[in-house]
């Protein structure tokens, strides 16, 4: 924190810039029944009675509902043995115990998931590209334009039934299938009426009533809307559709100044705050049971960052650019759900519509060197930039599902609309330069004269993206002499996307530089109205005295890849599976998928993407079980992994989280992989297992982020590219122990859950041409050596995962104490950008360092007046745990591309159920 405030002084002492104060999988489809299914199931030894919990799944073809599953006559503790595919499953309980209030951070417990950066979870090592996310088995378009998945920490946890992760694939699920999928069910129509309210209050040592950068906006900034301040005006739209090269300064005057522009201090940032509420009940008409529930919630967080922002020009780790950048993020979350059923006999009918919106408001002010310029001027470092943003990003999506089953024939039936948006307007950047004296006459601050090395830039992103799906499924169980289910279905989905970023950056008279009496102004004072229309002709000698035309905007997108892009997805797929047990204890699931793709992005340029891809997509999973709870899976199949739309659009784009720029490469294809799997089960008790497995994975074309420097910058920017192949292997461990503790009452019980992931993947790397990442109006390709290092990890994969959980709980009441521990060793975040030229060998690799992280959750019910009530306490990073981006270069130098402290976080909260 002292390195905080001083670096925060300093900012404060040397510029007038900132203001002083201002699953269970279906079971009728996958689980064929046998005579010995309908026998009572036998308990395991010490199983408490009452603890029988429902699990609820929502996907291709699943019941809503599944209370104990048994097959074989033999007792099935949990859906986990259940299902005929490896899968792991998060039911409402599990995620309530981690305390996360967001799902992404409940699945980080799941043996082989990592989640990284902003609420992207990687499953094995493969990153977010290489995973699908479905809402109650349909699919979600993302949000974030660098994604195609959608961050799962924008998910509360208040309207999550369960999370189901499946690693191996099936022929049921969408073919981009590459590390696994991610299934979350939302709450369903509950039996009994209920109403829960709650509200948390949280600090973080490093932020809460510290230093850190906000600035105005608008009145609804606390809830994360915008009340007009941040509108687009017409002539910007206009300009950047039209390509108008300079708007002068008489149409340039209606842009919002002060209020997107003044960063100001806050010595006392606010606590973190959170509140939600649920409520739900159904009514029998006429022999069906309808229901409503509906759930809502808010947060307003905080979180700021000393970062020390490092790049190498050369590879020996000559500084390109060394900057020390405090940012200040406020996080709001809204999210809302509501959702319509009814049941009637064995038939389910659900209407669930969700409401996502997710607005990060960013103030960030650095200092440092770039280029040739690192000198440091009477304790004053070269440049100061400032920015400050506006991320505003929505999802609406809205379901029909109907499960209908007649006898041993099943249907699901499935119909989704989904909407996405991001809208990121006056994306404002400033660059002041600290000058001690011009000739004989002192200076001594930083200006801004609007000149090519010290700019002040403004853009305005905007993203739209539609989704429709569909999907028909069917079963039917025959009664033969062994048991078989055979499902077929029908998927459609069609995407469709449009995103505009138009980018512009001021500029004195005819792109003469201000005079320093201008530029040494705060940036709402430079860009002030006066300032645009009468500055010059006040200060700079012979200017003419009738003009009223200062400061000019010109526009810049053509300079950053396209402006704007359209971009579709429409795919349609068949497939047909068989779930049989020919021999006793041998269970083997059968499957192949037909699924044909058309993607096109359209730039309205010289490059465009148009991929139209078909396959045949086999997968089967063969269980052998051996002996009583203990059996054995063999897994094989194919599946693929598109590229993005926004890996193959070369529109710029800044990502808030790292402060890097992305540009697509339209020349990328689809990867290809192949599967394996081998995965020993012992269930030895009610909820309690271990497991071991080891995987495979072969994959064609894998794309990779590659860092590059734009014409001759010094500051890197990144790209995608695909290596020629890669190959992934590992093997993972999970146990889950309960251990009574009778000495403390017959209802105490230890929990102990541990699961390690080991993997290690490595690129296959040959002089083969690659699509090159440093597009420009004509594609181009590189040989594959010059972007890549033969045997390097993929990008995302850490070698080691370890989850460690040890709880206390009363299974009487609501009496849990848990202490969390997880581990990521080192993984590659970027490629090591290439030369400047484009050709030699690349700069050592980008990476992360996670390590270990301690959290400690404690959870408590008290009844009162015949009224609930929850207790809940959160500690987390007990450690501090500082975030660590680096390069470590073959001379032994250390550059730090992103490192910054973080502290430890304590939230209180309290729940109230009636």
């Amino acid at each position: 924190m002292k390195k905080q405030l001083a670096f925060g002084t300093l900012l404060l002492a040397t510029t007038t810039l900132v203001a002083p104060g201002a699953l269970a999988q279906d079971t009728s489809v996958v689980t064929p029944t046998t005579q010995q299914e309908q026998a009572e199931p036998t308990r395991d030894a010490g199983q408490d009675p009452g603890q029988d919990t429902a699990v609820e799944i929502s996907a291709p073809g699943a019941d809503a509902e599944v209370s104990e599953i048994v097959v074989e006559g033999r007792n099935i503790p949990n859906v986990i043995r259940a299902t005929p595919q490896v899968v792991s499953v998060l039911s409402s309980e599990d995620i309530s115990r981690t305390g996360e209030g967001d799902i992404a951070g409940a699945l980080e417990r799941v043996t082989g998931l990592s989640v990284v950066g902003d609420g992207f979870v990687y499953v094995r090592g493969l990153g977010d590209r290489y995973s699908s996310s479905l809402l109650n088995g349909s699919p979600l378009p993302s949000p974030e334009p660098l994604r195609r998945v959608v961050p799962l920490d924008i998910f509360p946890t208040n309207i999550i039934a369960s999370a189901l992760v499946q690693k191996s694939y099936s022929a049921n699920y969408p073919a981009e299938f590459g590390g696994g999928v991610i299934n979350l069910t939302t709450r369903a129509v509950p039996k009994d009426s209920f109403l829960q309210v709650g509200a948390s209050i949280g600090a973080d040592t490093f932020t809460t009533s510290n230093l850190g950068y906000v600035y105005d906006g608008g009145r609804a900034d606390f809830f994360g809307y915008d009340t007009g301040e941040r509108d687009v005006p017409q002539f910007i739209k206009d300009a950047g559709r039209n390509r108008t090269a300079i708007l002068p300064s008489s149409a340039i005057t209606g842009l919002t100044n002060a209020e997107t522009t003044l960063a100001q201090t806050n010595y006392h940032i606010p606590p973190n705050l959170s509140w939600e509420a649920s409520m739900g009940g159904s009514v029998d008409i006429g022999g069906a049971r309808v229901g409503l529930i509906a759930a809502g919630g808010f947060s307003n967080s905080w979180r700021t960052r000393d970062a020390i922002q490092q790049f190498s020009i050369d590879d020996v780790g000559g500084f390109a650019k060394d900057f020390r950048t405090v940012t200040t993020d406020n996080r709001i979350l809204v999210n809302g759900m509501i959702g319509l059923g009814a049941e009637f006999g064995e038939h389910k009918v659900r209407w669930t519509n969700l409401y996502i919106h997710d607005t990060l408001k960013q103030t960030a002010l650095g200092t440092g060197g770039q280029g040739n310029n690192f000198d440091v001027i009477d304790g004053n470092q070269a440049f100061l930039d400032q920015n400050t943003s506006w991320f505003e990003r929505q999802l609406i999506n809205s379901q029909l599902a109907g499960e209908f089953k007649f006898g041993d024939l099943s249907l699901d039936l499935r119909g989704s609309y989904a909407n996405t948006k991001r809208k990121s307007p006056y994306e404002r950047y400033f660059r002041y330069t600290y000058v001690g004296a011009r000739g004989n006459t002192p200076i001594n601050d930083y200006i801004n004269n609007l000149g090519t090395l010290t700019p002040a830039t403004i853009a305005f992103s905007d993203l739209n993206e539609d989704l429709w799906a569909g999907q028909a499924d069917v079963a039917y169980r025959f009664n033969l002499a062994f048991p078989l289910t055979v499902s077929a279905g029908y998927n459609y989905s069609d995407a469709d996307r449009t995103s505009s970023r138009y980018s512009f950056q001021y500029f004195g008279p005819d792109g003469v530089s201000l005079p320093d009496v201008l530029a040494q102004l705060r940036p709402d004072y430079l860009l002030s109205d006066d300032t645009i229309l009468n500055g010059c002709r006040r200060w700079i000698p012979g200017f003419p005295q009738n003009s009223t035309s200062c400061i000019e905007l010109r526009n810049t997108s053509a300079n950053s890849g396209a402006a704007e892009y359209t971009a579709g997805l429409k795919t349609h797929a068949g497939y047909l599976q068989a779930d049989l047990e020919p021999v006793e204890n041998i269970r083997v699931n059968l499957g192949v998928r037909y699924e044909k793709a058309d993607e096109v992005v359209n730039t309205g340029g010289a490059v465009n993407t148009n991929l139209s891809n078909s396959y045949w997509l086999p997968a089967a999973t063969v269980t052998w079980n051996f002996q009583q709870n203990m059996q054995l899976r063999f897994h094989a199949s194919k599946t693929i992994a598109r590229p993005q739309f926004r890996e193959l659009a070369p529109q710029l784009y800044q990502d808030f989280e790292t402060n890097r720029q992305f540009l697509g490469n339209p020349l990328l294809n689809d990867s290809q992989l192949w599967n394996g799997e081998i995965r020993y089960e012992w269930f030895f008790a009610r909820d309690q297992r271990i497991t071991l497995a080891g995987f495979f994975k072969k994959i064609d074309r894998p794309i990779e982020t590659v860092a590059f420097f734009p014409g001759g910058s010094t500051t890197p920017q990144v790209g995608f590219s695909y290596a020629p192949s890669a190959k992934l292997y590992g093997a993972e461990i999970e146990a889950v122990k309960y251990v009574p503790l009778e000495f403390i009452s017959p209802a105490h019980r230890l929990l102990l859950i541990a699961n390690y992931t080991y993997t290690k993947s490595e690129l296959d790397v040959d002089d083969s041409l690659v699509p090159s990442p440093l597009q420009g109006d004509v594609a181009s390709y590189v040989r594959a050596n010059q972007l890549f290092v033969d045997g390097d990890p993929l990008v995302g994969q850490s070698d080691h995962l370890v989850n460690f959980q040890v709880g206390l709980e009363n299974r009487e009441r609501l009496s849990q104490l848990t202490f969390l521990v997880n581990y990521a060793s080192e993984r590659v975040t970027n490629r090591g950008p290439v030369p400047p030229t484009g050709t030699g060998i690349p700069q050592p690799n980008i990476v992360e360092r996670p390590g270990w992280r301690f959290d400690l959750v404690a959870r408590q019910g008290v009844e009162l007046g015949g009224v609930d009530f929850e207790l809940k306490f959160e500690a987390r990073n007990l450690t501090a745990r500082r975030y660590e981006e680096f390069q470590i270069f073959s001379n032994g130098v250390r550059r730090d591309v992103n490192t910054y402290d973080l502290g430890r976080s304590f939230t209180i909260g309290l729940g109230i159920t009636f």
